[in-house]
């Protein structure tokens, strides 16, 4: 389950880790759930699946509060929050179109985490805004 969600990012989190109208998974989906922390959150459950570490570093950049529980035999077995990485490899696009990682070599795109934004290691872009509009 992916609890705290800022409010109305649920749908772009199922994007995020690939599920759509046509996969299998069973899902549950909260909408701008009343909450005394956040105001307004969302709320994803997904049965049978445990997130990879690439698909969290994903959903840090778009809901950096979310708590992810994993639940076993109806009880929570494991709870804890995302995390931002430091730097982020293989998760964003670079939005240079000059960029090495946007040609045909095999490199994935590298980008380091700052207060300021996304910072591309190859050719020194910055992604301040809309980041959502970026992730892999």
């Amino acid at each position: 389950m992916i609890d705290h969600i800022t409010g109305g990012e649920a749908l772009n989190v199922l994007k995020i880790i690939g599920i759509t109208g046509f996969t299998t998974e069973s899902i549950s989906v909260a909408t701008n759930v009343k909450s005394s922390k956040m105001g307004r959150k969302d709320i994803v459950k997904i049965e049978n699946r445990e997130l990879r570490k690439e698909e969290v570093d994903r959903i840090a950049l778009i809901a950096p509060h979310a708590t992810i529980s994993i639940i076993r035999n109806f009880e929570v077995y494991e709870k804890k929050g995302v995390e931002i990485p430091r730097y982020l490899i293989g998760v964003v696009r670079c939005p240079n179109p000059g960029c090495i990682s946007n040609t045909n070599e095999p490199v994935p795109s590298q980008f380091e985490v700052s207060q300021k934004g996304l910072h591309c290691l190859y050719c020194d872009w910055m992604i301040t805004n809309d980041i959502k509009n970026y992730i892999l």
